[in-house]
């Protein structure tokens, strides 16, 4: 496991993993910083190299993106546009790879990258967003027990949001 103080730190070492992911995964918030935009972390290696991706993103419409936009100090409107400006992004980014995206409504605590075997993880706090926490690179290996819970949360989080593209 390393440590980095913020995903810009960790930067690097994401675009490495990345370099060769056949999968991208996100548990997100917006995923604008992460994905969605063209000077995002993981924009052009998505578009570039084709792997398949998967964004659970917090629903726009649900309770828990009212209280993460109160959180931040945003309105709700300005916070639902970010996420749906995410979507739209997403939909684009389709042209060029298979892309899944799914809507939880739970108030956020992880932010979890996973790229093939290899996740970065941050966390979300009261008032302030995943990308200024610290960043936790977690490596699958036989006694990955944080890897294996990340693993199953996505995974729970997955099979509970709806689908939307």
């Amino acid at each position: 496991m390393a440590t980095y103080p913020s995903q810009s730190s960790a930067a690097p070492e994401i675009h490495r993993a990345a370099a060769n992911a056949s999968t991208i995964e996100i548990v997100a918030v917006r995923g604008l910083g992460i994905l969605a935009m063209n000077d995002s972390l993981l924009w052009s290696v998505a578009s570039r190299n084709r792997p398949r991706v998967s964004a659970l993103l917090l629903d726009p419409n649900g309770e828990a993106a009212r209280r993460r936009a109160s959180e931040v100090g945003e309105s709700w409107r300005v916070f639902k546009s970010g996420v749906e400006l995410s979507v739209s992004r997403l939909e684009e980014l389709s042209a060029y790879t298979d892309v899944h995206v799914y809507f939880y409504d739970m108030l956020p605590t992880w932010r979890v990258l996973s790229l093939d075997d290899v996740q970065f993880v941050s966390v979300f706090g009261e008032n302030h967003e995943g990308h200024t926490s610290r960043m936790y690179k977690i490596a699958e290996s036989s006694h990955g027990a944080l890897h294996r819970g990340f693993r199953r949360f996505t995974r729970e989080l997955r099979n509970q949001a709806v689908r939307i593209m």
